[in-house]
């Protein structure tokens, strides 16, 4: 192979790679994905030490979890515009990272997909909810299809769900009056991979859907956050 030969085939090769790294970044920023997620649990997250040891193991065994995708792809489906929301039930207290010895190893889960989710879209967005909370999938006992509607004031901390029969959700931002020992801070960490969470008060909340084995509502505590989530 001459020096010409040579000079042309790392010519294209260099083309190829800066076409292929050209793709890859389109890509990447095609996907875009970005929304609003809202979670409420059946113990108080945002709390003092003192409360927080007298609910561990007894309380929060259960949570809602739920994504609003705003815009963006997950596995190359474009999802924009839908919902996805996960119940979870576990045997102990899901508090990961919240400082207190607890064991929550058998976990169920439902996952609730927009019914206005296509196959494709269906199966993106259980695996977003996966994805986005590995620690407390557990075992998925069902996955259903029902009409979701969220909607979200991320400022003002409100937010509203509302998965058929199944799941409710209401929430508002914290305030002073809702301290009692005014030792309170976010005890346990969301469930979720989010960004910018913010603890928020449960107006009232709760799951009435099949596959847990239980059912519970959790209005009037402090229990819920509400974040924004992006890849």
């Amino acid at each position: 192979m001459n020096y010409r030969t040579w000079l042309f085939v790392g010519a294209l090769a260099a083309t190829a790679a800066w076409l292929l790294s050209g793709q890859t970044r389109a890509g990447t920023r095609s996907n875009g994905l970005r929304g609003n997620y809202i979670e409420s649990r059946t113990c108080d997250v945002y709390t003092g030490p003192c409360f927080a040891n007298s609910q561990v193991g007894l309380g929060g065994h259960e949570a809602i979890l739920a994504w609003n995708i705003e815009s963006g792809a997950f596995q190359g489906i474009d999802i924009s515009g839908l919902n996805v929301v996960m119940a979870v039930r576990a045997n102990d207290t899901l508090g990961f990272g919240g400082g207190l010895e607890i064991s929550p190893d058998v976990i169920r889960s439902v996952i609730l997909v927009d019914e206005r989710a296509n196959t494709a879209q269906r199966e993106a967005l259980v695996s977003l909810a996966k994805a986005r909370a590995p620690q407390v999938v557990g075992d998925v006992v069902r996955v259903a299809s029902a009409p979701i509607a969220i909607d979200v004031d991320q400022a003002e901390g409100v937010a509203h769900l509302k998965a058929g029969k199944e799941a409710h959700l209401t929430t508002r931002k914290i305030m002073k009056c809702d301290c009692v020992c005014t030792n309170e801070a976010v005890f346990y960490p969301p469930l979720a991979q989010v960004d910018r969470a913010s603890p928020a008060f449960t107006v009232d909340g709760g799951f009435q859907g099949r596959g847990l084995k239980e059912h519970w509502t959790n209005p009037g505590t402090r229990s819920a956050f509400v974040a924004r989530f992006a890849e």
